[in-house]
């Protein structure tokens, strides 16, 4: 039972300082409901027409970011064409190159063959 008039004070305590902080709001309040609705209502125009201009530099800004971006993008796929272009006359120089000391190495040994073939006497 005891515990039951705790709940009791508690609530009553609760309610009180409700009531007392409502009345303790209307008197202190620094401005009347109406002016103060009026007051929210201007700040929301405000903010709306901030955000609204906010929105459209942040549009701006992406198509400006979009742009950037595209012309970045074609800049690294030139670079990349040049030097694809680049590694592929290296590797075409290269394969020349083997391919023109791969014919001097077998006209070598042909010349060899020919000669030993003319050292050794005819098969009887």
């Amino acid at each position: 039972m005891a515990e039951d008039s705790h709940g009791w004070e508690f609530l009553t305590g609760f309610l009180l300082g409700t009531v007392v902080g409502a009345a303790a709001a209307l008197l202190l309040a620094p401005q009347a409901g109406e002016d103060t609705r009026e007051q929210i209502r201007e700040r929301g125009i405000e903010l709306k027409s901030r955000a609204a201009d906010l929105s459209e530099q942040g549009r701006k800004r992406a198509e400006e970011l979009a742009v950037e971006a595209r012309q970045r993008a074609a800049e690294a796929q030139e670079r990349g064409r040049l030097a694809l272009e680049e590694q592929r006359a290296r590797l075409q120089d290269a394969l020349d190159e083997g391919k023109d000391a791969a014919a001097k190495k077998r006209d070598e040994l042909m010349a060899r063959l020919e000669a030993e073939k003319a050292k050794r006497p005819p098969a009887a």
